[in-house]
């Protein structure tokens, strides 16, 4: 129903080729056979330099996103569906930056070359980080996330709280019922159309 997709094996080397060479062609191709997205997440970092769960992953969901905006992808796969996680990790802070650099390459707005085909989570760990996700990319493009064994397993001095308690903090970001029931629900329907399909086998 759905996969993961390793933007590095390296496990923090970054020695494979970006996501838009055509040596990931292949995988792109069954995935679009079968209707199924992906969801892009490094494995663990054996590179002392990036510890995993505070640098590795934030800096996979970054680097990811910027090799889609470099390449063409969905130009070949229009139908291809990828969710990158932890909130983007710096595409929502610094999605001025990213514009002027599709600018720059020559791509269209962000919006055309990019928002069609690839979702974020809200896996982010405090309050203001989600509403700047949720301020910055629309509410469309945002799938429910949150994390039982996450990078972070305290609970929050400050609000008395799990850290990653992503429901509270989604709640509490102001969003019209119909985005709320979006993020929920019905954008990971789109996302992940087979899960329909599972749904009413099960009531069969």
């Amino acid at each position: 129903m759905a996969v993961n997709l390793n933007p590095d094996p390296s496990g923090g080397h970054w020695t494979a080729p970006p996501l838009t060479d055509r040596s990931w062609y292949p995988v792109y191709e069954k995935l679009v056979e079968y209707d199924i997205p992906a969801m892009v997440h490094v494995s663990t970092s054996v590179n002392s330099a990036f510890h995993t769960t505070g640098a590795h992953y934030l800096n996979a969901d970054t680097t990811v996103f910027m090799q889609l905006v470099q390449g063409d992808l969905f130009a070949d796969f229009p139908t291809l569906r990828l969710i990158i996680p932890h909130g983007g990790g710096a595409v929502p802070y610094h999605w001025g930056r990213f514009r002027g650099l599709a600018m720059a390459l020559g791509k269209p707005p962000l919006e055309e070359h990019v928002l069609g085909n690839v979702f974020f989570d809200t896996c982010v760990y405090h309050q203001p980080g989600i509403d700047l996700l949720l301020d910055v990319i629309p509410a469309r493009n945002i799938l429910f996330a949150s994390e039982m064994i996450g990078a972070v397993r305290d609970v929050d001095p400050r609000t008395g709280r799990h850290f990653d308690d992503t429901r509270r903090y989604t709640e509490a970001a102001g969003l019209s019922a119909a985005d709320l029931t979006g993020i929920y629900e019905h954008n990971a329907r789109t996302v992940y159309p087979r899960l329909d399909a599972l749904l009413i086998g099960q009531d069969r």
